[in-house]
């Protein structure tokens, strides 16, 4: 039995509910905007570092991780924020769970630079 909240699939339908996603976390979530920011600020100092190719590329996509989890962290709050806006217990441990998720991402982000920055000068 097919779902009604379910659309026949479309990977043309699919992309544009992404890029519709991607639209909605840039418009407010400023945390996301931040971190996006300083990716790029990352990736314009790594273009400049003697690095080797490879490296430079495993610490910039690395740094996309972040992203994604605060993209998963959005998407959990809304949900929440449409169930309850009153105070509740669960509603608030899903959303400190989302933020974990967010910071397990930057210290898995920073353990594979102080792996890669190791390997590289050593």
């Amino acid at each position: 039995m097919a779902s009604v909240n379910k659309p026949k699939f479309s990977i043309f339908k699919n992309v544009t509910y992404a890029l519709e996603g991607a639209k909605a976390v840039l418009k407010s979530e400023k945390s996301f905007k931040t971190q996006l920011v300083v990716i790029a600020l990352i990736g314009t100092v790594l273009y400049f570092l003697n690095l080797h190719t490879v490296t430079k590329l495993v610490l910039f996509f690395s740094t996309w991780i972040i992203l994604i989890a605060e993209a998963f962290n959005s998407a959990i709050e809304r949900v929440v924020d449409l169930v309850t806006q009153e105070y509740h217990q669960l509603a608030k441990e899903a959303k400190d769970i989302g933020s974990f998720g967010v910071l397990m991402a930057f210290i898995f982000i920073a353990s594979i630079w102080a792996v890669t920055l190791y390997l590289e000068f050593t």
